[in-house]
């Protein structure tokens, strides 16, 4: 990655918060902010060190804050941490979701246990991430929620009711929430992609060989979709280039459905 996005530096000196931005879809995120001149708080439950001397050696500034998105205090700490380090929180991209190890399995033979798993990091973390820097945005009087829904929610796509209906709350929650913050400035809006052969997912070989083809026969541009595909997509949405553009869904997903 060198540190320019092939056109205008859209986030000088914005301050970009990305949940699990360590690796996959994340990470392609977080060094994409960070070529539009944002500084990027790296956040995820698995080391960001590699991410920020990605970001670091390209030029950028970044840093990494280690968290667990289920647990309140964490997500707190996380906020106070960037703010203590950058003075202001801009945009936050509720990334961190399970999805890449999920196998598909009938509704019927899913456990409470794997309900409970993929609700807590999947919709209560961008709940808590939403509760702990909208405060800062709300004294800022400006701010970019963009949370990370899927185009799987439109499809209705069987064997994976748990992260469809998780997601599903995700484009719920985006709603509710630019009614409640439009009259601060901040703008709250979801990207949902399609799916998506990022690093993560490839390790997967179920999902990575099952749902690939049927998929890619499906899209208008019929080839897989990669990372970087979506990152556009984010970059607009937390920039001034969506200054009039709160509450809503853009789909990802290279024509798969339409809306």
């Amino acid at each position: 990655m060198t540190l320019t996005a092939g056109g205008p530096v859209r986030l000088t000196e914005r301050v970009a918060v990305v949940t699990g931005g360590a690796v996959g879809i994340g990470r392609a995120y977080s060094r994409r902010l960070a070529a539009e001149g944002a500084r990027v708080v790296v956040a995820d439950i698995v080391d960001p060190a590699p991410t920020v001397r990605e970001i670091e050696a390209a030029g950028g500034e970044a840093l990494g804050v280690s968290v667990d998105v289920t647990q309140e205090p964490m997500v707190r700490a996380m906020a106070r941490t960037a703010v203590d380090h950058f003075g202001r929180i801009d945009i936050l991209v509720n990334n961190a979701g399970i999805f890449a190890p999920l196998q598909p399995t009938p509704f019927e033979a899913l456990s409470e246990t794997e309900w409970d798993r993929i609700m807590a990091v999947n919709v209560k973390g961008v709940f808590f991430c939403c509760q702990a820097v909208v405060p800062t945005m709300k004294a800022q009087r400006s701010g970019r929620i963009i949370n990370v829904a899927s185009a799987i929610v439109m499809k209705g796509s069987p064997l994976f009711l748990h992260y469809v209906a998780s997601k599903g709350a995700v484009i719920a929650l985006t709603r509710a929430l630019a009614r409640e913050v439009g009259d601060y400035g901040i703008a709250v809006n979801a990207v949902a992609p399609g799916f998506v052969l990022s690093e993560t997912v490839r390790q997967n070989p179920t999902l990575a060989g099952a749902l690939s083809a049927p998929v890619v026969q499906s899209r208008c541009f019929r080839r897989d979709q990669t990372a970087e595909d979506v990152e556009g997509a984010v970059v607009y949405l937390a920039s001034a280039d969506s200054a009039f553009v709160t509450g809503q869904t853009l789909v990802v997903d290279g024509g798969s459905i339409f809306l």
